[in-house]
């Protein structure tokens, strides 16, 4: 099971990066498709909610990271390091915006959910938390300590071969960031 998380994972990573492109040629990232309808996560996301979440706020991210790689081309065609330097900023968040989206997406399902029933991720799940729910109740009180928006990830560490529930501020991606593999997000948000 854990291996088949972490392939999700690689996989939506995969997509991301590809969709990324290569500074060499400058490829348009695109709006990755859902692999379900946006009424499929009903009733606990409602179809509304889907739609404006990836046909508007990440394709905002998607359009944004293409305006700031224009605009890196061109500052680097320049040798404008000042210009190459301020870019950094807009590259990061609508990049990790992307990356984080293209994920999360992946890691949604109309037929997902509950405890893994075997398996290697229920066996570091249990050696890392002990139950199930205290797991989820990790996941819970970081999600709820971010501040903003932000993220809170179950993310698994290659090297250590282990289980970690840690936050990135904003859109900060979390290989990147951390340098462990997404496993499961939540996408956190405040609004009124």
């Amino acid at each position: 099971m854990l291996l088949s998380k972490v392939s999700v994972a690689k996989c939506a990573l995969t997509k991301s990066i590809s969709a990324l492109g290569a500074m060499g040629m400058r490829m348009k990232h695109t709006l990755p498709d859902l692999p379900y309808d946006y009424n499929a996560l009903e009733p606990y996301i409602s179809a509304d909610i889907m739609k404006l979440h990836h046909s508007k706020h990440h394709q905002t991210y998607v359009n944004n990271l293409n305006v700031a790689e224009e605009k890196l081309a061109e500052a680097m065609e320049k040798k404008d390091v000042n210009k190459i330097i301020q870019l950094q900023a807009a590259i990061r968040f609508n990049g990790g915006g992307h990356l984080n989206h293209s994920i999360f997406w992946e890691t949604l399902s109309p037929q997902g959910g509950g405890e893994p029933q075997d398996g290697a991720l229920k066996d570091l799940i249990l050696e890392e938390f002990v139950t199930f729910d205290a797991l989820k109740k990790a996941l819970t009180e970081a999600s709820v300590g971010v501040q903003g928006s932000g993220w809170s990830w179950l993310g698994y560490d290659k090297a250590a071969h282990s289980l970690r529930v840690v936050t990135c501020a904003n859109q900060d991606p979390l290989l990147a960031t951390t340098g462990l593999y997404p496993l499961f997000g939540i996408d956190v948000w405040e609004h009124a």
